[in-house]
């Protein structure tokens, strides 16, 4: 690092994306809808920092748009900070069934089933494509403009007014996974497999409704953000759930067009998050415009960080990676700490890389696994300072063992 000077969170960020050297990582907590944390986790985080009742300066506004308490987000020196939301436009098959169930925009059934609000009736499944014809999709003529303007008065807050990294939460689903959430995951991938057409012209729909909402959202938040995000999970823990050849026919022409067209309205980076394995396709989905790959899933099939960086670190911006179905849940502090640096060792060489979880923090994570993840890599990069700065003011190149 040639004792570099500690950056600002922009200048990192920049330099992050530019595969340039940093004098540390980005950090982020809560910056994206894929690496936050579950209420109950964040529940005993607070109280384990000692902080005591709700941020009272940020309460109103993060309640509305999602973030995390700004104390915690301080006390980790979190540098990404996030607006926005998916946009829901006024529907006619939106409604409360009970208590515990409710029918979304989409005509999607959906129950609580304790952690997540799980599909239950799949309103396309066993469909023809005449049926998508008639279907009553969302329409984009009835979003709230209100809460867009809300929303791109917070976004404008955040890039004039504080120093952090401007996210913007995706407003829209990704196509893949709407179709097997409309269809149900079996009925959906038979289709992609024996019915094309459908798939086609699902999709054909679906994108048009994103390019509309797209001109609505990005052309009010564009100006301000310094990433955006998207979500569509392509992979199981294994591999891709379709052949790459499926995924190059059907699914990245309509991604693709996505990304472009939100960069008409955005000079912002575009981030992409699927779990699982999708080794097999990162080399489509850097043609298709993604910037940044969330999260390194390392526990998946061919998704090592090593491989990674090696084969795609002078094209992608990865952001992730510390391991959620087995480290942060069970490892101790040791664990967590070896695990941090090696992932470290890895990843953050010339810029490319977000230091966050691999994704959601679970409400099965306690507080002291989070607060040794950061300080596993807060004490990676000092260490790594101090050696770049013995390095370069000793003679003889060598340090004692008290400088470390």
């Amino acid at each position: 690092m040639n004792n570099m000077r500690a950056l600002t969170y922009r200048e990192r960020f920049a330099r992050t994306l530019a595969h340039q050297a940093v004098d540390r990582a980005p950090f982020d907590l809560g910056g994206t809808p894929m690496t936050g944390i579950a209420p109950e986790a964040m529940e005993r985080l607070t109280q384990f920092l000692g902080f005591s009742g709700p941020d009272a300066d940020e309460r109103e506004r993060f309640a509305e748009f999602g973030h995390l308490d700004e104390r915690v987000l301080g006390y980790f020196d979190i540098d990404i900070r996030r607006v926005g939301c998916i946009v829901v436009p006024e529907n006619d098959l939106a409604r409360r069934v009970s208590d515990n169930a409710y029918i979304d925009e989409w005509g999607i059934k959906r129950v609580w089933t304790g952690t997540y609000w799980d599909i239950v009736d799949p309103p396309l499944r066993g469909a023809s494509i005449d049926d998508l014809e008639s279907y009553p999709w969302p329409d984009p003529l009835r979003i709230d403009l209100d809460s867009i303007e809300r929303l791109q008065e917070e976004a404008k807050r955040l890039f004039n007014e504080t120093p952090y990294v401007v996210s913007a939460e995706h407003p829209v689903y990704g196509v893949f996974e709407l179709g097997c959430w409309m269809c149900g995951f079996d009925d959906f991938l038979m289709r992609m497999a024996i019915e094309p057409q459908f798939v086609h012209r699902f999709f054909e729909i679906i994108l048009d409704y994103q390019k509309k909402v797209i001109d609505i959202y990005y052309g009010a938040l564009g100006p301000y953000i310094h990433f955006t995000t998207s979500g569509d999970d392509f992979g199981t823990q294994a591999s891709t759930m379709m052949s790459p050849e499926m995924f190059r026919e059907l699914i990245k022409p309509y991604f693709a067009e996505r990304i472009a067209y939100t960069k008409q309205y955005t000079s912002a980076a575009f981030f992409h998050h699927s779990c699982g394995s999708v080794y097999a396709i990162i080399p489509d989905l850097i043609d298709c415009g993604v910037e940044i790959l969330n999260p390194i899933q390392p526990r998946a099939r061919d998704m090592e960080p090593d491989r990674l960086k090696a084969e795609f670190g002078d094209q992608l911006t990865f952001y992730g990676g510390v391991d959620t179905q087995e480290l942060l849940p069970r490892g101790d502090s040791e664990e967590i700490d070896r695990e941090v640096r090696r992932l470290l060792d890895c990843m953050s060489s010339n810029g490319g890389y977000v230091f966050a979880a691999a994704h959601n923090l679970q409400g099965d994570v306690p507080p002291e696994s989070i607060v040794a993840m950061f300080d596993s890599a807060k004490r990676y990069f000092e260490d790594r300072s101090e050696q770049t700065d013995c390095l370069s003011t000793s003679g003889d190149s060598t340090c004692s063992q008290a400088e470390h």
